[in-house]
């Protein structure tokens, strides 16, 4: 796809552990992946909230 094969990826992780830290990375993957999950069920409207009003029996108009 990118055109990224196994020693890219090893250069650019360690890069990316020079930059950030060892202790970082825990944390920084935790946060992309809970990003990941979110974008996923926000495009399936998996926890889709209903915004429609709600019918009180109490509050009916007379004619």
């Amino acid at each position: 796809m990118f055109g990224l094969g196994f020693p890219e990826l090893l250069v650019l992780l360690l890069i990316v552990l020079l930059l950030f830290g060892a202790s970082r990375l825990p944390q920084m993957g935790s946060g992309l992946g809970k990003a990941i999950k979110n974008f996923k069920e926000s495009v399936t409207g998996k926890d889709a909230i209903d915004v429609t009003p709600k019918k009180e029996p109490g509050n009916q108009e007379k004619p």
